[in-house]
């Protein structure tokens, strides 16, 4: 495949679209862009299949872009911020004082929700994130790591008020939770599990472990003195 050219043509001035024409473009454009990026990748979606696929002449994206690297890098910001306002939204809708296991529930379920109902764009994310120019992924990052600083925050919180043990790698924690989460886009079926009771499994193995609980072990204690 060859290089994008990332200059503006040469030669004849670019005309605006016209009207009727100008406010949708941008965003379906973008919308556009992002299915393809989920669905060939980054090398393989070029300037003229987006246009091709939006039904236009690829001279004019440069109306509305710059070049194939500006429409990823807001491709890649639109699929992440979408995800941090659902998750901040909802954890702000709950008590003060929700416990551990809520809280995460409320974010997880949160996230999973705008990570598969703004699926294009916040799979395109996870799948070329890795394949885009270093200068994007620089551009970025301060996205991602606000992300991901919010969420350690929010577990911060936790600790100090005794919900998470000491000494525990917050940030470790999050990336456990970020791979668990986002992988969902590979293996998730609605038809075999809703987003709530999927949230709750993936908070309870958090909050709790896989070690049974107090109340379990006296259970099985109990059972197995009667059995001797």
């Amino acid at each position: 495949m060859s290089p994008v050219n990332k200059s503006k043509p040469a030669g004849k001035s670019i005309k605006a679209p016209a009207k009727s024409t100008r406010a949708t473009s941008r965003q379906t454009i973008l919308e556009t862009a992002a299915r393809l990026f989920r669905q060939e990748g980054y090398a393989a979606t070029s300037l003229r299949a987006i246009a091709d696929a939006c039904d236009m002449k690829a001279g004019s994206l440069y109306y509305h872009f710059d070049s194939k690297d500006q429409i990823v890098s807001e491709v890649l910001d639109i699929g992440v911020q979408r995800v941090f306002d659902t998750v901040r939204s909802a954890v702000e809708a709950l008590p003060p004082k929700a416990s551990l296991r809520d809280t995460l529930q409320c974010a997880i379920e949160a996230h999973l929700s705008a990570l598969l109902h703004a699926h294009d764009f916040t799979s395109a994310n996870i799948r070329i994130f890795g394949q885009v120019p270093a200068e994007v992924r620089s551009g970025h990052k301060s996205l991602r790591r606000s992300y991901e600083q919010y969420w350690q925050d929010l577990l911060l919180g936790l600790q100090q008020r005794g919900e998470i043990r000491s000494g525990t790698d917050l940030q470790r924690t999050v990336f456990f939770l970020f791979g668990a989460m986002n992988w969902t886009t590979e293996w998730y079926d609605q038809k075999k599990s809703g987003l709530p009771a999927m949230a709750g499994e993936l908070a309870d193995l958090v909050a709790n472990g896989l070690c049974p609980q107090p109340a379990e072990r006296k259970a099985r204690g109990t059972a197995n003195q009667g059995k001797s």
